[in-house]
């Protein structure tokens, strides 16, 4: 929490961007815990949020408790619609508000009263330039538009509070929806509070924040605060479970085999279960934060009946505008039943190459999502396969941090990591569309977001996994587990259920247990880089170690290839990673423009295979594919492994590769793997050379392995002829 809400003076004034006027009334308290539970026992009721962090980890997180009832304001959407609605009278003003300053284009309203802006929002294309992605027009454009009309820095908490769902995605990436979407589903719920109670634990120190707005001669000064009564209703329902005994496994089994096959290197599916609950949800979420605290619980009444209750472990992104945090989880354990086997349990966590490579994968995914908005050389893993602990479970997670271009904001690092590779998979997008095509229900809020967007720029939202949905009178919890080729899909079926047992504990009343820097060179300064994205997870990040030695990189997908080929004059082509094979993306067409061009072109993993395939090669698949592992290569010269030592250590994620025994006369292997799998082959006459490996992964960054590739990617055409 902003500690700073204890300095704050006992009365403010201040204008946003937008030209409303704000008071701000700061009462301070202590020992007033008792606010908290009235709060909490309020929004049975009545529409709110409270925010509560259960625990402390140092540099990372610490307790707190932020919320409100009431809110005057409230933005929703479906799909492309969506409508902003005063909640009472003083919500009218701010309504009048938004009707005036409103400018983003792609917003079209529709009807607009004097307690309502209905409308939708005209989708985007695809952005050519992937850097551009996160802007591409979609609801969030409008979230993005309210948050500049009500900027202003003289306030740390004030802001958009309330949920994202998982759907959102679609607006972003053109992923295919296979199943129907319930009428009721909505995919944002946010909520402009005016008044916010924050305290703090460790201390028992406490704020209440209460506001008044004014816009051109209409105030909400002395008008009432209370809205309608939005109460959870306790209707009879049958529980149920979207998966029948054995189905899951079969999914898991579904995915193993695309694993196999260099479709995807992990996948995370879901399952959903249904309880009837008498409880109320102020009841279960006090329970919850007993049984099981962690960093980003929430009591959320959505209105219409909805609220989530919440007691997620996980980080989603977190900013202050220029600093973006993540805090990826990969790896899980039950607790033992005891301090001695939770020992055991740790360093079983710990000595699993499984979860290693898990949290491998996920934090090289997490990595290059920052890269699409971070400066070359800021991403840095703050923490290594930390333990963190809860009630029932151990998680290993890192922490990793990046420093926003000028140009991105906080919207913008919420965008790019949309969703997150600990619930999707990876390469994500094609993980994104095997969750679509094989879980048995749409997931809602879950694997979206929940928290805050303030209007001072910063943003703090936690992942929507560890999550209760309610609604009249039935509890919804779906978990789902990190697959990868290695899975038991038995284990991953008890992995779920590990997962879901302190939710169930809180519905059922069953009683609780006890319980790098590197300074590279400016090889690549001034010359402009092509980067061809095959639907890769690790392109953004492969662009930054481009732009860390001083290059230009534009990143397209593969469909705009050969138009930005014709368009201007490039020094290098890299083509990316990617899942499936070379024909998938047509890149022999690509390599084909380049090399009319006599253009050097560099490919990593899959743009390697395909230059091997160009020039006459035939692709192999490995007996047992090489997802998120590290390996020891032996590096035989070469313009590209230049000034590396003899054996290198590097991150590997492919099941294809280039056969030695088809290896065309015209390349050189310049590295290969102890069983002779090469790693690095180079044309003898032409500036082509790739590698098998990535050397933008956190595997590779002994020695600065993967930057010394990149930059010699930059001297291929020294020497040929």
């Amino acid at each position: 929490m902003n500690r700073i809400v204890f300095a704050l003076p006992a009365r403010s004034d201040y204008v946003t961007r937008g030209g409303l006027a704000i008071t701000r009334v700061a009462e301070q308290f202590t020992g007033g815990a008792n606010r908290l539970d009235d709060l909490i026992n309020l929004l049975d009721r009545r529409r709110g949020v409270v925010l509560s962090s259960g625990t402390t980890v140092p540099g990372r997180y610490e307790s707190f408790d932020l919320g409100f009832s009431d809110p005057p304001l409230k933005l929703e959407t479906s799909g492309v619609d969506f409508k902003l609605e005063a909640l009472n009278e003083r919500g009218q003003v701010l309504i009048a508000f938004l009707a005036d300053v409103l400018r983003e284009p792609c917003v079209v309203i529709s009807e607009k009263t004097a307690t309502r802006l209905a409308g939708h929002i005209i989708r985007g294309d695809a952005p050519v330039e992937e850097d551009q992605r996160t802007r591409r027009a979609s609801v969030m454009s409008m979230v993005r538009d309210i948050i500049a009309a009500f900027s202003a820095n003289d306030d740390g908490l004030l802001g958009l509070f309330g949920a994202f769902a998982y759907d959102l995605v679609f607006q972003i990436e053109d992923l295919v929806q296979k199943r129907p979407r319930e009428a009721d589903q909505r995919d944002i719920v946010l909520y402009v509070p005016d008044r916010l109670l924050a305290y703090d634990r460790a201390t028992g120190r406490g704020v209440v924040l209460t506001y008044d707005f004014a816009w051109k001669g209409k105030s909400t000064e002395g008008l009432p605060r209370e809205t309608a009564e939005s109460p959870y209703l306790k209707t009879p329902r049958q529980g149920f479970a979207d998966h029948a005994p054995g189905e899951y496994q079969a999914t898991v089994e579904t995915a193993r085999a695309a694993f196999a096959r260099g479709d995807l290197f992990e996948a995370v599916p879901g399952q959903l279960f249904a309880e009837p609950c008498d409880r109320s949800p102020a009841e279960v979420f006090q329970r919850l934060c007993v049984i099981n605290p962690s960093p980003y619980g929430a009591l959320m009444n959505l209105g219409e009946g909805e609220f989530l209750v919440s007691a997620s472990p996980e980080m989603f992104v977190r900013s202050d505008g220029r600093r973006v945090e993540t805090c990826p989880i990969s790896g899980t354990i039950a607790r033992g039943t005891d301090a001695i086997g939770d020992a055991e349990q740790i360093r079983q966590l710990l000595n699993s190459e499984k979860d290693e490579f898990e949290l491998n994968m996920c934090t090289d995914v997490d990595r290059n999502d920052k890269a699409r908005v971070c400066v070359p050389g800021t991403i840095k893993v703050l923490a290594r396969r930390q333990i963190e602990t809860y009630s029932k479970l151990f998680h290993t997670v890192d922490h990793v941090e990046g420093m926003l271009r000028p140009g991105f904001d906080a919207l913008d690092a919420f965008l790019t990591h949309a969703w997150a590779v600990t619930v999707t998979g990876a390469p994500k997008l094609w993980a994104m569309q095997f969750v679509e095509d094989h879980e048995r229900s749409p997931r809602r809020w879950y694997a979206g977001a929940i928290g805050a967007v303030n209007f001072d720029g910063s943003i703090n939202t936690g992942l929507t996994i560890r999550t209760i949905r309610m609604k009249d009178g039935l509890a919804e919890v779906r978990v789902g587990a990190t697959c990868l080729f290695d899975s038991d899909p038995a284990a991953e079926d008890r992995e779920c259920q590990v997962k879901a047992a302190a939710l169930f504990q809180a519905l059922r009343g069953d009683p609780p247990k006890p319980l790098s820097t590197f300074a590279p060179d400016a090889t690549g300064s001034g010359k402009q880089v092509l980067l061809i994205d095959h639907d890769d997870s690790f392109v953004h990040m492969l662009a930054d170690y481009f732009r860390q030695v001083g290059a230009e990189v534009t990143v397209v997908r593969y469909v705009h290839a050969l138009d930005m080929l014709k368009r201007k004059r490039w020094d290098l082509l890299v083509l990316s990673p990617g899942p499936g094979r070379p024909e998938d993306f047509g890149i022999k067409k690509t390599i084909d423009a380049a090399l009319e061009k006599q253009l050097p072109v560099f490919g990593v993993c899959l743009g390697v295979q395909a230059i091997g395939e160009y020039f006459g090669g035939e692709l192999g698949q490995l007996t047992h594919p090489a997802h998120g592992r590290p390996s020891r290569v032996q590096v035989r010269g070469g313009r590209l492994m230049r000034n590396l030592p003899n054996e290198i250590v590097i991150g590997r994620y492919h099941s294809l590769f280039v056969e030695r025994d088809s290896m065309p006369e015209v390349l050189s292997v310049t590295a290969s793997t102890e069983d002779g799998v090469a790693m690095a082959l180079e044309h003898k006459t032409l500036p082509v050379a790739g590698v098998q490996f990535h050397p933008e992964s956190l595997m590779s960054l002994g020695n600065e392995v993967g930057l010394k590739i990149v930059e010699n990617a930059f001297r291929l055409d020294a020497g040929t002829n």
